[in-house]
């Protein structure tokens, strides 16, 4: 069993159901048992507590967001729900939800709670504080949509967090209600917005939405390293060769041959110095870079218990692009893994966690305003002064330098914005006025009816 948190923080909590990954992928066919921090009773049926709630709407036509209303004017559509929802899931007698079947109708809407509070739960250890709704001026609690004709997409956005589908090459039908990955991506984004905010009007960089992007990737890969079956089915198949095409590197992934993005790619700032054109694709440097510290950070822990020796961890580091990268260091790593696979645990363990605590204090020392990958670079390296005296230098010089990150800068946009893009789109939408959203334009009377109706 599984805790999202520390585990004595959490042992009295309320027990959940999740597929550590997609449940498609064939590992993960049965769901793990997880405990999250919420004390058993204080969610109730939804599942919903003090901080957010899942609705499964009936016949809700429009996802949350910019709309035009009758007269064509754009407003901007929040929540509550107003409509008929399908029966909310329910807890048992002691407050758990781990009795709903993955084959019961209520699953996906109890899946979907745990999947977020567990990745809360997560961060909130690194950051040492709850994670603050950066929509609490106007709404309480976050609500989370199960919105069927969403296709191809998930969102964050203003008060809410809609999960549609998708549609596989053979036509199945994939809920991303049931995705951990992609629902941990998303409280990623709300993470960011939280301890950084959004930036001014005329000052959001390109490298703004790389770094969100990034960010939302480390989120999801950080927390999925929290479930037991993930970490051992990443040691079981890699044996600690962590640049092995495994789950861990594998970011929202849809199938098993279908990636969205790698986590261990080869992309440096070079290749976007003359434009770009997606910052999915823009968020993959310093993703990289975060990637290949982690693995440093695990090489370093290996080395400390004495797993490796500093000569192996060397001789992986020069020939990492090298062809014979994979022939030379498996046979190491084989032999390695087989003498003390509990021991390679805790060193990965440790390693995740130096990661997730080097982000979390990063994160929350960066300014929303011109962010750049240079100025992420910079605080990395003042947050390890800070916090190991300057340890990890070299570690981050290395890895922050192989991908140009503060040496080249994203140049200008390419083409307009994309469906996939993040600019513009209800996501980053803030409402205007001194009292937030409740001074804007809202639905008339008729037009609620219209879209209750739609």
């Amino acid at each position: 069993m599984a805790f999202g948190g520390e585990g004595y923080a959490v042992k009295n909590g309320t027990r959940f159901r999740l597929f550590a990954q997609a449940p498609f992928l064939l590992p993960f066919r049965k769901p793990e048992t997880v405990i999250v921090s919420s004390p058993a009773g204080s969610i109730g049926p939804g599942p919903g507590d003090d901080r957010m709630y899942v609705v499964d709407p009936i016949g809700k036509p429009l996802a949350y967001g910019l709309v035009k209303n009758l007269r064509g004017d754009q407003i901007y559509l929040l929540p509550p729900w107003p409509g008929d929802i399908f029966p909310p899931a329910l807890p048992d007698l002691e407050g758990h939800f781990d009795h709903i079947a993955p084959e019961d109708p209520e699953f996906e809407a109890a899946h979907l709670f745990g999947s977020v509070r567990w990745t809360l739960d997560v961060w909130e250890k690194y950051f040492g504080h709850p994670i603050a709704w950066h929509f609490r001026r106007d709404l309480d609690r976050l609500e989370l949509v199960i919105q069927r004709d969403l296709l191809e997409n998930a969102f964050m956005g203003y008060g809410f967090l809609e999960v549609g589908i998708h549609e596989s090459e053979d036509g199945g039908i994939e809920p991303f209600s049931l995705n951990f990955d992609v629902i941990a991506h998303e409280v990623g984004h709300c993470i960011v917005y939280s301890v950084i905010g959004v930036p001014d009007p005329g000052t959001a960089s390109a490298e703004y939405y790389g770094f969100h992007e990034s960010a939302a990737d480390l989120t999801a890969l950080i927390a999925a390293l929290h479930f037991d079956s993930v970490v051992d089915e990443l040691l079981e198949t890699s044996h600690g060769n962590l640049y092995t095409h495994n789950l861990v590197n594998r970011i929202a992934e849809l199938s098993s041959n279908d990636q969205i993005r790698l986590a261990a790619n080869p992309l440096s700032m070079l290749d976007f110095a003359r434009g770009w054109h997606d910052e999915h694709a823009l968020a993959q440097p310093l993703t990289g870079a975060m990637f290949d510290i982690f693995v440093d950070l695990f090489h370093e822990e290996l080395v400390a218990r004495g797993l490796i020796s500093q000569g192996q961890a060397d001789l992986s580091d020069r020939l990492e692009d090298s062809p014979d990268y994979f022939r030379v260091i498996q046979p190491i790593f084989d032999e390695a893994y087989a003498a003390a696979p509990g021991h390679f645990r805790e060193a990965l363990v440790a390693s995740r966690d130096e990661l997730g605590m080097l982000l979390a204090e990063t994160w929350r020392r960066l300014a929303p305003d011109d962010l750049s990958y240079a100025a992420v670079g910079n605080t990395l390296r003042a947050v390890d002064r800070i916090i190991t005296g300057g340890r990890w230098r070299r570690i981050l010089d290395v890895n922050l330098g192989r991908r140009a990150i503060g040496f080249a800068s994203a140049g200008p946009r390419l083409k307009p914005p994309g469906p996939r893009s993040h600019f513009d789109l209800p996501r980053v939408f803030v409402p205007e006025g001194p009292n937030g959203c409740c001074n804007g334009t809202r639905l008339t009377y008729r037009e609620r009816f219209h879209y209750e109706q739609t």
